[in-house]
């Protein structure tokens, strides 16, 4: 953990080890949690594409209750569908049951990247800042309320981040926790496609760092890092063809899932076929959309996407999806400088964060999918939130930078404040509210 990174500042003087802000880190997650699931129930229809998800989970729903149901939904994969209809057997197929588990894994998400970025850096003031920033960030908060996909993805990848990270900094628990790593990111592709790039990177991070030792024994070699004990053949095993398997086990309900005349489109073309089908449906030509938007509004902020904006529960009522007005956009040059102290220091949690949002961010300039949206930057965005933890952290340190610090933390806490009526689909005062809250007119 920590120990592995200690300092010694003065010759004789015993190691620094910063203490583990696991205290806070429970707290921050308790507390969101709390925030998250309240009136989670509200708005009490479908709205945006929970209209697209809740048919899908129903006919899973149908396959366990009476073993027949079919397949929707067929352009995504099966697991995010799987835990929303997970939520609705066990609360019922109403608002709560729909949303329930997206809202855990939005709490999950929270607490496991406030995790791996203290195993990463050992950062203490970063780990806390890190979870603050999340949790105002906007994003994370709109996708836990929301029976979407993406969330599932999200907790799923900061898991893996989690337990590779603690591999790297706790060799002696390397075996299990790299277990857990190809789990997680064999469940984040099973959630949705975009997790693919990021699932790449802790193999391809083991085999770097192995090769760069340039030991003779390369595949068979115990020693070195990033995780003493553990062969470059065992790393391939829990990094590459675990999360294989658990891929593939998470379209298993979907071999009986069929038509009402035909049996299940899976089973009928297998499960390396029907692949074909899906990205075949990722690919497809799709009408123009109101809300569509490119990469680079995504990343300056400036197109947003309003899940809700109608009359409903006896209110008008909005939900506006944008980022925190204030860190994504600081958070951009503090990608450029953990970049480039994270490759002049060595500093691996700088380097990460740099090189996460590049491969989260790379797939959408390169995917053949036609029509995007601003929420694909929702994975993105939160490495940029962890490369503003580390450039606060490291701002907080200097001699002038410590009230600035503190306060864009302030101040991104002040910002959700503000936006959290149309953040929460909160009663507004009229059909002309949203005036308040649209700022740019890609906004509106």
């Amino acid at each position: 953990m920590a120990e592995a990174r200690a300092s010694f500042p003065i010759e004789g003087t015993p190691p620094l080890h910063p203490r583990d802000p696991l205290g806070w880190c429970l707290l921050l997650t308790g507390l969101y949690a709390l925030l998250a699931g309240w009136r989670l129930a509200i708005p009490s229809t479908p709205y945006f594409d929970e209209v697209h998800y809740l048919p899908a989970a129903r006919e899973l729903l149908s396959l366990w209750e009476t073993g027949q149901g079919a397949y929707l939904n067929r352009e995504h994969p099966l697991l995010g569908k799987e835990m929303i209809a997970l939520g609705m057997a066990l609360l019922g197929d109403n608002p709560l049951g729909w949303r329930i588990m997206p809202s855990l894994a939005g709490t999950l998400t929270l607490f496991a990247a406030m995790r791996a970025l203290w195993h990463a850096s050992a950062d203490r003031f970063a780990s806390i800042a890190f979870g603050v920033l999340l949790a105002t960030g906007f994003h994370l908060f709109i996708q836990s309320r929301i029976a979407m996909l993406d969330i599932f993805m999200a907790a799923s990848l900061a898991v893996a981040a989690w337990q590779f990270a603690g591999a790297c900094a706790q060799p002696e628990t390397g075996r299990r926790r790299l277990a857990l790593t190809g789990i997680a990111l064999g469940l984040a592709m099973g959630a949705k496609w975009n997790a693919i790039p990021l699932a790449m990177l802790p193999g391809l991070a083991f085999f770097g760092a192995r090769l760069s030792a340039g030991r003779r024994r390369l595949f068979l070699s115990r020693r070195g890092a990033p995780v003493p004990g553990i062969t470059l053949v065992e790393a391939f095993l829990w990094l590459g063809i675990v999360p294989l398997a658990i891929y593939a086990l998470t379209f298993v309900p979907g071999y009986w899932l069929g038509g009402y005349l035909r049996p299940s489109p899976l089973a009928e073309a297998g499960l390396i076929g029907f692949h074909t089908e899906i990205l075949s449906l990722q690919q497809q030509v799709l009408t123009p959309h109101t809300y569509q938007s490119t990469w680079q509004q995504w990343v300056l902020n400036t197109r947003g996407i309003w899940y809700l904006y109608e009359a409903v529960d006896g209110a008008q009522r909005g939900v506006l999806l944008i980022g925190n007005p204030l860190t994504m956009l600081l958070g951009l040059p503090a990608l450029a400088w953990c970049l480039v102290t994270g490759a002049w220091r060595g500093d691996w949690a700088k380097l990460g964060a740099a090189i996460g949002y590049g491969a989260a961010l790379g797939l959408w300039l390169i995917a053949p999918k036609p029509v995007q949206f601003y929420y694909h930057y929702f994975v993105p965005s939160l490495f940029l939130l962890a490369a503003l933890a580390l450039a606060l952290s490291d701002l907080r340190r200097s001699h002038w930078g410590g009230w600035l610090a503190w306060g864009t933390l302030a101040a991104s806490v002040g910002l959700f404040v503000l936006f959290y009526p149309i953040l929460a689909a909160a009663p507004l005062e009229s059909a002309d509210s949203f005036a308040k809250w649209t700022w740019l007119t890609g906004w509106r």
